[in-house]
């Protein structure tokens, strides 16, 4: 399927094949390895989070956070 098929799909078919999507690459989870650069991001922010440097956020904080992080990305 090309991007120009996919964008002409509605949105409940794009988030079907989304799901489906996500579905398959889930089942091949295991196969997966995560990079060293990750595994350091996890480290260290366990590290914030023991030294009381690092609240856990809800996702809606998360999301606007990330989005301001983002944002001087988007120009």
């Amino acid at each position: 399927m090309s991007s120009l098929e996919i964008q002409q799909l509605p949105r409940q078919e794009k988030l079907k094949l989304m799901e489906m999507l996500w579905a398959e690459l889930g089942r091949d989870e295991a196969d997966l390895e995560s990079s060293a650069c990750h595994a350091d991001a996890l480290r260290e922010t366990a590290e914030r989070r023991a030294r009381g440097e690092e609240t856990a956020l809800d996702w809606q904080q998360a999301k606007a956070k990330l989005r301001s992080h983002l944002a001087p990305c988007q120009n």
